[in-house]
């Protein structure tokens, strides 16, 4: 008997086991669509290039619903190998020069480095993918953005409509604001043509969609914000959780520490507060993550921890997404560390939200992040990233952990009800649904 669900092909380069932040959001959208009655393909890159390159999360892959086909495909990183025998005698002979045209080979075939060669394999397995099972929509998600060439070869050459899912963006510079690529360039004249011949574009805030409708307000209409959210079952139960009263306080940080978070500032403002505050005594800073993109942890940002030592902060490696929970039920105070950007939000802002338990904000005032979190009761953030306004904001989030009253915490828990990932995700699929299936009639 003929299966009648829509297929969608979701094709993501970070899929798990892949450890890096865009990755929940790719496997909940996976879930999602199949948990709403779509029959869903996967187009991912081979596991090695993850516990190669990244990192990888195995908990993960074991929360890809079964339903899911998941189709690997070979993907290179000469740029990140570091096996001295995998090099080329060229390469050993003279790695900078090497390393400049590698960079320029990469981006012959799509504007993006290290990533472009893979245009090549997704676009021939998206091909394969449809010839076996017909696609009725893609949906690709960037970084990087060479998967959105997968989903516009199956538009251009079967007419399979598709979507664009940002987690951040291409043109635009979410931290600085500035413009990456000029009008004129590769990069700008693909985005273009994309934007132009998709469905829906979806960006992760409003602000990084009004950037783009600016850009493009002819395709104004086909762009929405489809926010990052928390997954209720990976949420660890605080509902318990009563105020501090006879034991230091444990402040945590969950996520990618990466080079523009403002580590050193923290850790100054960290020293600072506990110096001046009776209520910080003997507590600890426990960062959970990796420091810098890849798996070796940085030599500097390990050193700037290991510091501050002597004052309780610590660096606790990786955690997995399915055992995240236990780090959770050791936190009194979240830290939310965030690079400069008034585009950055962050996905584990929403996570944050879910536990109801106290949020220090050490981010620029101005960050996306911010309009996410105004209103919420147990909300401290810095009026400005010195270690000064971080000690003060510190200080404060401590009183709140040991006074705090069930109200209150149920209140902040009450504010994060709204971003549960479903409540983001399924306005989209569903109309994507009624449109697909109009075309398919």
């Amino acid at each position: 008997m003929t299966d009648s669900r829509p297929h969608v092909l979701y094709v993501a380069w970070g899929f798990p086991p892949c450890r890096s932040g865009g990755v929940y959001r790719a496997l909940a959208t996976a879930n999602r669509f199949a948990a709403l009655g779509w029959r869903v393909t996967v187009l991912t890159a081979e596991r090695e290039a993850f516990h190669r390159f990244t990192g990888a999360d195995p908990t993960l892959e074991e929360r890809v619903d079964p339903a899911i086909e998941v189709v690997r495909v070979p993907f290179e990183w000469p740029l990140l190998e570091a096996d001295l025998r995998r090099w080329s005698k060229a390469r050993a002979a003279n790695p900078k020069v090497w390393r400049k045209w590698r960079i320029k080979q990469d981006q012959v075939a799509f504007p993006e480095a290290a990533y472009g060669p893979w245009r090549s394999v997704i676009e021939k397995a998206a091909e394969q993918i449809h010839a076996t099972d017909k696609v009725d929509l893609t949906v690709a998600t960037a970084n990087p953005h060479v998967t959105f060439t997968a989903a516009y070869r199956l538009h251009k050459k079967h007419g399979v409509p598709y979507v664009m899912d940002y987690r951040d963006a291409w043109l635009l510079d979410v931290f600085t604001g500035d413009r990456l690529h000029q009008p004129n360039s590769r990069a700008a004249r693909w985005e273009k043509k994309l934007v132009e011949s998709a469905r829906e574009v979806w960006f992760v805030n409003d602000p990084i969609k009004d950037w783009h409708e600016k850009l493009y307000p002819a395709q104004a209409g086909k762009l929405h914000t489809v926010a990052n959210g928390f997954d209720p079952d990976l949420v660890p139960d605080v509902t318990a959780r009563a105020a501090a009263t006879d034991r230091p306080l444990v402040f945590g940080y969950v996520g990618t520490v990466t080079p523009k978070v403002p580590l050193a500032e923290f850790v100054e403002g960290w020293q600072l507060a506990r110096s001046r505050s009776g209520e910080l005594e003997g507590a600890r800073a426990k960062i959970h993550g990796y420091l810098g993109y890849y798996a070796q942890p940085r030599a500097d940002m390990l050193a700037t921890i290991d510091e501050a030592a002597e004052a309780g902060v610590s660096y606790e490696g990786p955690v997995g997404k399915a055992e995240i929970a236990k780090a959770y039920d050791e936190f009194d105070v979240q830290l939310l560390m965030l690079g400069k950007g008034r585009y950055v939000t962050s996905g584990k802002v929403f996570e944050y939200l879910a536990t109801g338990l106290p949020i220090v904000s050490v981010h620029d005032p101005d960050n996306a992040a911010s309009d996410v979190l105004r209103g919420h009761p147990l909300w401290f953030p810095v009026s400005d990233v010195t270690p000064e306004a971080i000690a003060t904001a510190l200080i404060d989030a401590a009183h709140a952990a040991r006074t705090a009253d069930d109200g209150i915490r149920a209140k902040a828990r009450e504010f994060g009800v709204s971003y549960r990932r479903d409540l983001q995700l399924d306005p989209r699929i569903e109309a994507l649904a009624a449109t697909v299936q109009g075309v398919a009639a």
